[in-house]
């Protein structure tokens, strides 16, 4: 299991009953218990995730149009 730092012992512990998880930023982490007084405890791995674990950016959305020019003479 890896290890990971706890807050509350102010030591590092292995981490107990570890899940990997995936974060908003896409980077990967573990999370799990303090084997000794049992709070959370979250380690960030190194690199992102792999690709096919989070959606891709969608490429087929229609792109924004363009502003009008505001200089345009009006008939009146």
């Amino acid at each position: 299991m890896p290890e990971g730092y706890c807050v509350k012992c102010k030591a590092k512990k292995e981490i107990v009953n570890g899940v990997e998880e995936v974060m908003k930023n896409g980077r990967r982490a573990i999370k799990g218990k303090c084997p000794t007084c049992g709070t959370v405890m979250f380690k960030i791995l190194g690199g992102k995730a792999a690709p096919g674990s989070t959606p891709p950016p969608d490429a087929s959305a229609p792109p924004t149009p363009a502003a009008a020019p505001s200089g345009t003479p009006s008939t009146s």
